[in-house]
């Protein structure tokens, strides 16, 4: 059996615990709310699988494009100025390595805005 003392001391704990939490919510309040959610959600959808091949699609080409010009320009260049190294290896290295700046240029500045726009969610 419980002894008055003890139960006194549960009920007066329970009524504290009442008057210190939060009020519930009215049901057109949670409705509200639940709809601002739903309405935040469909404008910033997650990126589909299509962003993200279209991303890879970019980065590929940032990369193939200046190397493939620098090898065109080496080829160019060692038919016209022909010398004992070779212009289009230099130059396929140069275009391959601005192009995997370009790259990384590109990828961080969409994880830059992805950032951003994740912290203006949690606002």
């Amino acid at each position: 059996m419980i002894s008055s003392a003890v139960w006194r001391h549960f009920t007066m704990v329970e009524e504290a615990s009442n008057k210190t939490a939060k009020p519930k919510p009215s049901l057109s309040q949670a409705v509200g709310a639940k709809a601002v959610r739903k309405l935040r959600a469909r404008r910033h959808s997650p990126a589909g699988v299509w962003f993200g091949l279209g991303m890879m699609g970019l980065i590929g080409w940032s990369v193939a494009i200046p190397t493939l010009l620098g090898a065109a320009l080496g080829i160019w260049l060692d038919q016209h100025y022909p010398g004992d190294r070779s212009w289009t290896l230099a130059l396929l290295v140069a275009g391959l390595v601005i192009g995997c700046f370009n790259a990384w240029h590109w990828v961080a500045k969409e994880d830059k805005a992805m950032r951003e726009q994740q912290e203006n969610h949690d606002e």
